[in-house]
């Protein structure tokens, strides 16, 4: 009975996920995303919009240094199969405010020194933008299979215990599926 009791309940809990998904999303932010290459590498652009909300921003402005972290795995996706997972990166946002001095500093994983803005604005759209991450060469993808690329956001206030974790998926049964599947053949 108990065993019956605990099926129950953990479908019940499944059925509640799938139904009501949209719980799960953070007022409405959502990722949007771009795959293309060069020469060498498939790049990837991704923006997240309405990903600030009052208290991150509130945070931000009082001087405490938040991040952001992106997930941006490939996959080449399978029939019959689990997808294989080609290669995952993980790429960090990072904003300062110097009340003194008044700017905001905005710095990621591969720079050296971080970007200067006057302006909260611009200073947002730098931390929720990815601008031609390098995923891959393209000599390790094989022709005519299908691709995706699936891409998380984590936000972290840096300065205090309480962390922010949103994860972010652009269609409405987001938990099961991939996030932001931005999928093309080579």
């Amino acid at each position: 009975m108990q065993r019956r009791n605990r099926f129950v309940s953990l479908w019940l809990i499944l059925v509640l996920f799938i139904v009501f998904p949209c719980h799960l999303r953070a007022d409405g932010a959502a990722i949007s995303c771009f795959v293309t290459n060069d020469a060498t590498h498939v790049l990837v652009y991704a923006r997240v919009t309405n990903c600030f909300t009052k208290d991150m921003e509130a945070a931000i402005l009082a001087g405490v240094p938040t991040t952001f972290t992106f997930l941006v795995d490939l996959y080449q996706e399978r029939r019959y199969w689990l997808d294989k997972r080609i290669t995952g990166l993980t790429v960090k946002h990072t904003i300062k405010y110097d009340i003194v001095k008044k700017l905001f500093s905005v710095s990621s994983d591969g720079e050296k020194e971080p970007t200067l803005f006057q302006d909260y604005e611009s200073a947002k759209r730098s931390m929720a933008d990815i601008n031609g991450l390098p995923l891959t060469p393209i000599k390790s993808l094989r022709r005519n299979e299908y691709y995706y690329v699936q891409i998380r956001r984590n936000s972290k206030k840096s300065a205090c215990r309480s962390t922010w974790n949103m994860f972010f998926s652009s269609f409405p049964s987001g938990i099961l599926k991939r996030l932001v599947p931005e999928g093309f053949f080579y």
